[in-house]
């Protein structure tokens, strides 16, 4: 699981975890969380490590592979869920942060896929769910469209893996998150200002609220269970219902 030391990926870690899933818990820098939250799942009686990795980095992808292969034996599941935002939009955002954006958002997928399949293949089973945005799908929200373009890329390159893998008995489908309750979001201002902004975001959902981390996990959860075994190619949205979008054509 990519990205899995705090929000949407912590959540996720925590309710596979809770599923009886034995879980590697991804960072890129943050290892001191990645810990905390192998030690969470520890304590509650279920298996996990940290393993650190820039899903940007392609030999990285590949040793954390073959240590969870070392480690647990197969792989059942593939969340990819490391994503970074640079705001921006066409004008304005410097080409070294689009850069990173693309090694991290797009890049980061095929990497991680790339490692994981063949032994998914091996064993003719797996899933793999990738965490793209809302985003992606025309949301009208100033300074994020080169993070949109990456993540439409996200979708594209979820329907053409569910397309090459699906013959091995592989399902491969994407989840778009609206607006999530996130230590990034909570961290950004004052909390008299954090509340103001999830109040205004909130009016922008049918649902009136937005998401906490456990509205993608249990997403996740039954799209890697087997009881989505006939769902492939999917992006689920699970946004509470927004209505600020730019166009709903196709």
């Amino acid at each position: 699981m990519t990205g899995a030391s705090r929000g949407i990926g912590k959540a996720t870690a925590l309710v596979f975890a809770r599923e009886g899933a034995a879980v590697v818990v991804n960072y890129s820098k943050s290892r001191e969380l990645a810990r905390q939250v192998v030690d969470e799942i520890r304590k509650a009686g279920r298996q996990a490590i940290a393993i650190q990795a820039d899903v940007a980095r392609k030999a990285e992808v590949v040793a954390m592979v073959e240590t969870t292969m070392r480690e647990f034996g197969k792989i059942d599941v593939l969340v990819n869920n490391a994503g970074i935002l640079s705001p921006g939009n066409i004008l304005t955002l410097r080409e070294e942060s689009l850069d990173e954006m693309i090694a991290v958002n797009v890049k980061g997928v095929i990497h991680c896929a790339q490692a994981v399949a063949p032994h998914m293949i091996e064993r003719r089973y797996g899933k793999i769910v990738n965490v793209a945005s809302l985003a992606a799908l025309g949301t009208a929200m100033a300074d994020t469209t080169p993070y949109a373009a990456t993540k439409a890329a996200v979708i594209s390159l979820t329907k053409r893996l569910a397309l090459e893998l699906g013959v091995y008995g592989i399902n491969v489908n994407a989840i778009c998150p609206g607006f999530i309750r996130t230590d990034m979001l909570m961290s950004s201002g004052t909390p008299e200002e954090v509340e103001v902004r999830l109040a205004s975001l909130a009016k922008k959902a049918v649902l009136g609220r937005v998401g906490e981390g456990e509205d993608i996990a249990y997403s996740a959860l039954f799209l890697a269970s087997d009881e989505a075994g006939f769902v492939t190619a999917q992006a689920l949205t699970v946004d509470g219902g927004r209505m600020d979008f730019l166009s709903h054509s196709g």
